[in-house]
């Protein structure tokens, strides 16, 4: 209940109020850890700290479910980029950089801010951001029904989204279908690698059962170490890339990154 009351108000507070509290408050927050050795790829400031994000649910816990449970040190404090995003901007900024330098069409599912700013500012990327909610993006797109034709892209980013899709072999399918071949996607979801097989029920329909069962009130499954073979199943070839492939041990550290966390890499089977 408080937190309706707390929802309602900010709705009935003016925009530009509600924008300058949070400009405000990340200003207080970077000059607070201004200065150390942590850094952001996206602001490119250094930190004494990052902030947490995260729920302490004893089922995140339990299971161990990488990128949902609380992380003591995921935002950065001065454009409040998280961790999975930060792996993503790194990850193409180190192994796959010909993304920033030849004309290619990019689709980013359910944008990030940080990683949306630096793509839709290049050029020669012909950047689309979708979003089942319009508001969150340039174009509304159910991702279980594309209204796009056959290979429309050649990079696809879809970070922590399939978690919230019910029917999400569609949605793979259909991700697959609009990648070029040749191309690549970058599908992740938040795994419990404690987990042989992902786990589903769909008979949890209320929120807070959701939240219990799943982590989250409006996810519907927690993906396991079978997350590969879903995808394969829809059409990809999938590759697992961890943060030191790329990255080296120090700067995971620095960067804040998840070590634990894999980049699932997909193309045209």
């Amino acid at each position: 209940m408080a937190d309706g009351y707390k929802n309602a108000i900010g709705r009935a507070l003016p925009r530009w109020f509600r924008s300058g509290t949070r400009t405000f408050l990340r200003r207080l927050a970077a000059r607070r850890y201004a200065g150390g050795a942590l850094r952001c790829p996206f602001c490119e400031g250094n930190f004494s700290r990052f902030l947490p994000a995260g729920s302490d649910l004893p089922v995140l816990r339990e299971l161990q479910v990488v990128g949902a449970g609380y992380r003591p040190e995921a935002v950065c404090p001065g454009c409040y980029s998280k961790d999975r995003e930060r792996l993503v901007y790194l990850y193409l900024t180190r192994a796959q950089a010909w993304v920033f330098s030849r004309p290619m069409a990019l689709l980013h599912i359910a944008p990030e801010p940080s990683l949306a700013a630096k793509l839709r500012a290049v050029a020669s990327i012909d950047y689309v951001s979708a979003d089942l909610d319009a508001a969150s993006a340039e174009r509304r797109m159910d991702i279980t029904a594309i209204e796009e034709g056959d290979d429309r892209y050649d990079v696809i980013i879809c970070n922590h989204v399939l978690e919230h899709v019910v029917e999400d072999g569609k949605a793979m399918a259909e991700l697959c279908r609009v990648l070029k071949p040749g191309g690549f996607a970058i599908l992740q979801v938040p795994i419990s690698y404690l987990l042989a097989d992902t786990y589903e029920d769909f008979s949890i329909i209320d929120p807070a059962e959701r939240e219990r069962a799943f982590g989250q009130n409006d996810h519907v499954r927690i993906y396991g170490r079978d997350y590969p073979g879903r995808l394969e199943r829809a059409g990809f070839s999938v590759t697992e890339i961890r943060p030191e492939d790329f990255l080296r041990a120090r700067e995971v550290d620095e960067y804040r990154v998840l070590p634990e966390e894999r980049l699932y890499l997909c193309g045209r089977a």
